[in-house]
């Protein structure tokens, strides 16, 4: 596959919102609504879009940023860890005008659909309803992004992972 991976997602759109979105490391697999397994810098990937957001695998790393039963929304503003490798995530909450977030996902979707390393999702019936994960090699390492959309609020959460050797 030379360029990004769009999948118009069968499963319908649920209102929730960036609020509701949960960070945990270590997660086991979460029933995913479309996958796509990559090598990337020697160090296997697999990209997990879930119905309530996403999973990423990369080597030891297993970050899922979901809506997770039982667990408080909210998520940190930068995460470290260290275990052989350098981890750092880092999110932020964005809120735009109506015009600015549909701008906002159209760049998205353009830029996830010419990256060779990406996999996004469309909800049904909510064309700005997205959810885009791409991933990059890095001189000793890898780095991810994801975007989350919510149209309902005109919200996007972005996130950034660096994974690093030490």
């Amino acid at each position: 596959m030379s360029g990004g991976s769009g999948i118009a997602l069968a499963t319908p759109y649920l209102d929730t919102d960036a609020d509701q979105l949960a960070f945990s490391l270590g997660q086991p697999p979460h029933e995913a609504l479309a996958v796509r397994d990559l090598t990337v810098g020697g160090v296997e990937v697999q990209l997990r879009l879930l119905g309530a957001s996403h999973q990423v695998f990369a080597g030891p790393v297993r970050e899922t940023v979901a809506c997770l039963p039982g667990t408080p929304g909210g998520l940190p503003d930068t995460v470290r860890t260290s275990d052989g490798w350098q981890y750092r995530f880092t999110a932020r909450v964005q809120d735009f005008t109506p015009e600015e977030f549909s701008d906002e996902v159209a760049w998205v979707r353009r830029m996830s659909d010419t990256h060779p390393r990406a996999l996004y999702g469309i909800f049904p019936g909510a064309q700005e309803a997205v959810t885009a994960l791409v991933v990059d090699p890095l001189a000793d390492g890898l780095a991810w992004r994801t975007w989350h959309t919510y149209p309902q609020s005109r919200r996007i959460v972005a996130t950034h992972t660096r994974m690093e050797a030490r």
